[in-house]
């Protein structure tokens, strides 16, 4: 049964993205606007608005619910789902569909996969502390401590 992602894993993602009304290069150097929206519609110092961001998120959400509800084969709680719904959301669809914490998760590992959230605290090849503080909380959330 497909699940959906509840208020609180949605302010979840709100809290972490925070909302730039102004595009901007993101620490890899990709074009980003609103709650983190990235893509062939997005470019430096593009100026929208507040009801675009929020479009864009809900678009860009429930992306990663399509995915992580095709990709995900095993039974979640709503606060398993959320974490994995914000870590799919940041880190991409692509990424979470190759990862060891899907792999680990399918398999019916919950702990280890859980696990895995702060492997994912990098980019450019740097630890982020904002990645990692993200991560912990996703590992909360999925372990039901949030």
């Amino acid at each position: 049964m497909s699940k959906t992602y509840s208020r609180s894993g949605l302010q979840l993602t709100e809290h972490f993205e925070g909302c730039k009304l102004i595009g901007y290069l993101d620490v890899k150097g990709i074009p980003t606007n609103g709650f983190g929206h990235t893509g062939p519609d997005v470019y430096e110092s593009q100026v929208i608005t507040q009801e675009q961001a929020n479009a864009w998120l809900l678009q860009d959400v429930q992306n990663a619910v399509n995915h992580v509800n095709s990709l995900v084969s095993v039974p979640l709680t709503q606060d398993e789902f959320n974490a994995l719904i914000d870590f799919a959301f940041n880190c991409g669809c692509e990424a979470f569909a190759g990862s060891t914490m899907l792999r680990l998760l399918n398999a019916g590992d919950y702990k280890n996969s859980a696990l895995e959230f702060t492997k994912w605290d990098k980019a450019g090849g740097r630890i982020v502390a904002g990645l990692l503080r993200r991560r912990i909380s996703e590992e909360e959330e999925f372990n039901g401590q949030a």
